[in-house]
C-alpha cells in the first residue's frame, strides 16, 4: 500500500495502522517534502525522513508498530545517524515504557524514561498550550509564546541522556513536549493541527533532511 506526491525530499509517512495520516500528510507536503504513505519497510529504511504518527493508547500503538516491523526500522535509522520524526503517541513510543490503567507495555526505547499518566485536575489535555522550546533547532524562528496543538492525557517524564534536548510543556505538571536527539526529533503536540508554528517547526526539520 503506497501513495506518493512529488516534490521534496523524500519523506516516508508510515502506516501502521493509527495516526492522523491525512492531515499529516498534507502538512508534510506543504512544508516542502516528497511524501510517501507507506507500510513498506523497505521504502521506511531508504527514504530521507521517515514520520511516526501515532493516536490513541500507547499499547495499541506498539502492538501495530510491532506487528509491522517498524520499530527495527526505526532503531537502525536512529542507529545509523539517518532522521525519524515521532508525532503524538509516535513521540511516546521513542520511550522506554507506557503505563495505561495499571498495565506496563515496552516502547521502541531509544530513550529511557516512562510515558505515565499526567497529575492534572483535568484530563485529557486538549487544546492549545505554549511550549519552552529548549533550544531545539525543530523551533528555529518560533518564540516561546507561541501555541500548539496538543491531545493527550498521558506524558514523557524524566532525565533524557547526554546530547538530547527537550521542550517542555506544563498541564498540572511538566512534560517533555518535544525532543531532538541525534537524529531523532519528536513531539507530543500535533504539529500538522499547530498552524503557522507547526508549519514552520515541519519545515526547520525537513531543510535539515
Amino acid at each position: 500500500m503506497t501513495a506518493d506526491s512529488t516534490a521534496g525530499p523524500d519523506v516516508v509517512l508510515f502506516d501502521y495502522g493509527s495516526g492522523n495520516l491525512r492531515s499529516a500528510h498534507r502538512a508534510l507536503e506543504r512544508a516542502g517534502a516528497k511524501v510517501t504513505l507507506t507500510d513498506d519497510l523497505d521504502r521506511a529504511e531508504g527514504c530521507e525522513g521517515l514520520v511516526l504518527p501515532g493516536v490513541g493508547a500507547f499499547a495499541a500503538c506498539m502492538k501495530g508498530i510491532a506487528e509491522s516491523g517498524v520499530d527495527r526500522v526505526v532503531r537502525e535509522r536512529f542507529g545509523a545517524d539517518r532522521p525519524v520524526f515521532g508525532i503524538c503517541v509516535g513521540h511516546q513510543v521513542m520511550f522506554s515504557s507506557g503505563t495505561e490503567h495499571g498495565v506496563t507495555v515496552p516502547g521502541i526505547g531509544i530513550l529511557p524514561g516512562s510515558v505515565d499518566a499526567l497529575r492534572a485536575p483535568r484530563l485529557p489535555h486538549m487544546g492549545w498550550n505554549t511550549v519552552e522550546p529548549g533550544g531545539l533547532d525543530l523551533f528555529d524562528g518560533l518564540g516561546t509564546g507561541e501555541r500548539y496543538y496538543f491531545v493527550h492525557t498521558y506524558g514523557a517524564k524524566g532525565t533524557l541522556p547526554d546530547g538530547a534536548r527537550a521542550a517542555i510543556a506544563r498541564h498540572g505538571e511538566d512534560f517533555i513536549a518535544a525532543v531532538e536527539y541525534g537524529s531523532l526529533s519528536s513531539t507530543q503536540f500535533h504539529p500538522e493541527k499547530s498552524g503557522d508554528a507547526g508549519a514552520r517547526l515541519l519545515a526547520n526539520w525537513i531543510e535539515r533532511l
